[in-house]
């Protein structure tokens, strides 16, 4: 009945696979002269979702997270991994080849300072590494005496004899009844911040850029719907775009020649090395710029500037059309996950289910809708302990029964034309323990006070973290992963610049779209993770000194309310709750056309009463 298009389920190489490989891999380095080599998870661009032909670390380590970093020394190898990964990464990596490190705290250079010895040559590939990673990199083998050494081809390219050939996805047009704002309406306030930052030009090396300066969508990879790109702004003149041209039809050609030169990708090198010749200052966004632009520059007689990306927030303030849009999308998304919530809650407890027929189950709910283009990350499923690592991919080989007395964890969203979504529903299988409904409660609280925040304009997401963890942290618990981050319009579904977490610096403006999404992980047991989207909006608040602004919840989805422990939550969070399902049960009721789901749908959004 169900099946999934969008994502896989299968196993990654290991064992023998992998120890060939890193055994050729030191064999090149030898030929090298190279005493190791860094291996980021990152391509050009430094994308989340990255082509087959880049998934370097995968290929030498066996790790398929979406952050994460590896050096392998002659002798020895590590691996650096976040909070996210700390349970997956051993589960795919051969412990005995690649010792486990932190990639945050500490990070990296400190075992890199402290591994290598004097005269040791660590080699990097300067696509791969934006120019303050390097740096890092040459400060930590100063440290240890050792040279940081820039090659010019990759040495996992030469021994990877299989290796993908680069993404060719046909680009589309975004128009404007999507997009809301012409290419050259975003020209000019591109070119007012070049202006502002001084400079005659700049890079957009961030294909998130480039599709939204332009207005046009691609599929170089999955789940974004991402045209790999370059464009060359200028303060005066005509911008240029550097595009495969294999990947244009003829619609899509004319729509870019209306407002940029298009040209091979390779005429990248050439223009630059033109525009530097000159003594230009070039800005180069700092988070997603490769370092070999910003030596091709300088070598040229250019200066490079580097800076955050002016593009980054000019798209993460989303304008009517796209807030419009967004609402839309996410109605839409609501009806299938009511339709698959019923099915979850009639289906699992008769305990046939696993976890793949969840995952396929939900997406066949959203492709009936008839506008699904992709799912916008894979589907995390995880019921039980599997529920407990964050990240969490099922494969045939992890693919667990859902059991009586589990919670099931989904984390899903969607692309649509109109809007991404992404939600995260918990969801109790059976009688759930005091512990669950504990854990539960706490991390919905922390949810509601997100949601019900109000704050200055210019908060930081920093700022607003805390409000997610309190009622955890009053346990001696807390969670392992931000709070929320940035929601793209059918772009990434995790958007910079802003998020919510300890290291959001970003103020909060009017017209982004966050998640909101804290947890709580007990190893080898259960998780629990409640994830709502929110567009900042202004706050009516009467004799107001400055101007303050809000959340608005743009997700619709039931929260599981055999869960909550209504002892523990107070009169306004109560009165949040049954404000927020009376919401769902109005918006999405009417939109459902299978008379089973929309009967559960009611019963799931009763009113939840406070206990006397």
């Amino acid at each position: 009945m169900f099946e999934a298009h969008f994502q896989t389920f299968e196993e990654p190489e290991g064992g023998v696979a992998l120890t060939a490989r890193l055994a050729a891999f030191r064999e090149e380095l030898l030929r090298r002269k190279l005493s190791g080599f860094v291996i980021p998870r990152a391509d050009q661009q430094q994308n989340e979702y990255v082509p087959p032909a880049d998934e370097r670390l995968a290929w030498l380590t066996g790790f398929t997270g979406s952050a994460g970093m590896a050096v392998a020394l002659l002798q020895e190898a590590a691996i650096f991994v976040d909070g996210r990964y700390t349970v997956q990464a051993p589960k795919q990596v051969d412990t005995h080849a690649w010792s486990i490190q932190s990639l945050v705290e500490p990070p990296p250079e400190n075992w890199i300072a402290d591994h290598l010895k004097p005269g040791d040559r660590l080699g990097f590939d300067p696509w791969l590494h934006t120019t303050a990673a390097a740096e890092r990199l040459k400060a930590a083998c100063a440290k240890a005496g050792a040279e940081l050494v820039a090659v010019e081809t990759n040495p996992i390219d030469t021994v990877w004899h299989e290796r993908p050939a680069p993404p060719l996805g046909a680009v589309t047009i975004h128009p404007m009844e999507y997009a809301g704002e012409s290419e050259a309406d975003k020209l000019t306030r591109i070119r007012g911040e070049i202006t502002r930052l001084g400079v005659d030009a700049i890079v957009l090396s961030d294909s998130h850029a480039v599709a939204w300066t332009f207005n046009i969508r691609g599929a170089d990879v999955s789940h974004t719907p991402l045209p790999l790109s370059y464009a060359l702004v200028p303060k005066d003149g005509r911008p240029q775009v550097f595009i495969d041209h294999r990947k244009l039809s003829n619609s899509s050609r004319n729509h870019l020649e209306v407002s940029a030169q298009v040209q091979e990708p390779d005429a990248l090198v050439t223009s630059l090395r033109e525009l530097a010749a000159s003594g230009a200052s070039i800005a180069l966004d700092g988070a997603t710029a490769a370092d070999a632009l910003s030596r091709l520059i300088a070598d040229a007689g250019g200066k490079p500037v580097r800076s955050s990306d002016p593009i980054a927030m000019l798209k993460a303030m989303k304008n009517p059309v796209e807030i419009k849009g967004t609402m839309t999308a996410h109605r839409r998304d609501a009806v299938a996950l009511a339709k698959f919530l019923a099915w979850i809650d009639r289906e699992a407890p008769k305990g046939g289910l696993t976890e793949i027929d969840t995952v396929e189950a939900l997406e066949t709910f959203r492709r009936d809708t008839g506008a699904l283009k992709d799912v916008s990350f894979p589907t995390i499923a995880g019921t039980g302990p599997n529920g407990a690592i964050v990240h969490y991919r099922v494969t045939r080989k992890s693919n667990r029964r859902i059991a009586p007395g589990d919670l099931l964890l989904i984390d899903s969203g969607a692309q649509y034309e109109d809007g991404t979504t992404d939600v995260t529903r918990t969801i109790a299988i059976g009688e759930p323990t005091d512990e669950m409904r504990d854990r539960f409660t706490r991390v919905l609280r922390g949810h509601i006070a997100i949601s019900r925040a109000v704050f200055p304009d210019g908060t930081t997401g920093a700022q607003i973290d805390s409000f997610a963890r309190q009622f955890l942290w009053h346990a001696g618990l807390d969670f392992a992963h931000g709070t929320g981050h940035g929601v793209g319009s059918y772009l990434s579904v995790h958007e910079g610049p802003a998020r919510i977490s300890k290291l959001g610096a970003t103020p909060l403006k009017r017209g982004m779209i966050l998640s909101n999404e804290p947890g709580y992980y007990k190893t080898d047991a259960f998780g629990i993770r409640i994830e709502n989207l929110e567009l900042v909006v202004e706050a009516k608040i009467d004799c107001a000194e400055q101007p303050m602004n809000e959340f608005q919840t743009l997700t619709l989805a039931p929260i599981d309310r055999r869960l909550i422990n209504a002892h523990r939550i107070s009169k306004r969070e109560l009165a949040w709750i049954n404000d927020y399902h009376a919401r769902v049960r109005r918006e999405i009721a009417p939109l459902i056309d299978d008379a089973e789901a929309r009967d559960w749908l009611h019963a799931a959004t009763e009113p939840l009463a406070q206990p006397q």
